[in-house]
């Protein structure tokens, strides 16, 4: 189950945001991770390893595209030649793109589909034949798809809609093996992704969105990355097929 004692967790879109907090997390609770980055983006992932090493922690810079199985296969092979073990996935890597319905081409839609949803399923399936008995999968679905819907953002809404699908079938698969499978519903977290003013709310939107937030505020990404580290963990060991949100209760809170 470990690799010198210590558990081997890859992480996709570990490059900023949820994902370098998830490794820096981990990596403080003794697991050595593996840290997938996509060449394309502008964030670099030196600056998540020297997060990890800050603390103490072990880990390798991998570059991946999980929109390629011949790149998500390198990637789990690469854990494997360095570590020697893949023991915990977290499929967290994802984009966000506007696009209104009526300029939704195919194109679009399978761009995000091929990154926010199937990207998910490739990171898996290449695992599987190394985890077992006490491994943990955990992905990173959204409060859209997850509990609303957005204008102009479909392709994502339905991708992080079947992340949730996804997830709990795996538990239902593999839970015999002794593997569990859920997932994180984030709400709004300031992370990169969510400051884009062009695909997404920008600074000035989380700003506003934090005076309708029950907690007051919209979320930091080590307040997920704490989450995901208790679902892999064995304080989490009966907990499978399900969802935790991390919202500061935004999808409770009825708005007059």
């Amino acid at each position: 189950m470990k690799s010198g004692n210590s558990p081997v967790t890859v992480i996709s879109g570990a490059a900023s945001g949820i994902g370098c907090s998830t490794a820096e997390f981990l990596s403080g609770q003794g697991h050595k991770v593996v840290i997938g980055y996509y060449d394309k983006d502008p964030h670099d992932p030196e600056q998540t390893l020297d997060r990890v090493k800050a603390i103490g922690g072990e880990g390798i810079i991998v570059g991946l595209d999980v929109s390629s199985t011949e790149s998500v296969d390198t990637f789990i092979q690469s854990s494997i030649e360095r570590f020697g073990a893949v023991n915990h996935v977290v499929a967290n890597a994802g984009i966000l793109r506007q696009a209104p319905m009526g300029q939704m081409d195919d194109a679009r839609w399978d761009e995000l589909l091929q990154v926010d949803l199937h990207g998910v399923m490739r990171l898996v399936r290449a695992s599987l034949p190394h985890l077992g008995h006490g491994s943990s999968i955990v992905a990173t679905s959204s409060i859209v798809g997850g509990y609303y819907g957005w204008a102009e953002h479909a392709h994502y809404a339905a991708a992080k809609a079947g992340v949730i699908g996804l997830s709990r079938s795996l538990a239902v698969e593999f839970g015999p093996r002794g593997i569990r499978s859920n997932a994180v519903i984030p709400g709004l977290i300031e992370t990169p992704q969510s400051l884009d003013a062009v695909n997404s709310l920008g600074p000035r939107g989380l700003k506003a969105a934090g005076e309708y937030i029950p907690w007051g505020r919209v979320g930091k990404p080590d307040e997920v990355a704490s989450v995901i580290g208790f679902l892999l963990s064995e304080h989490a060991s009966y907990l499978t097929g399900q969802e935790l949100t991390v919202d500061g209760g935004l999808t409770v809170a009825m708005r007059g």
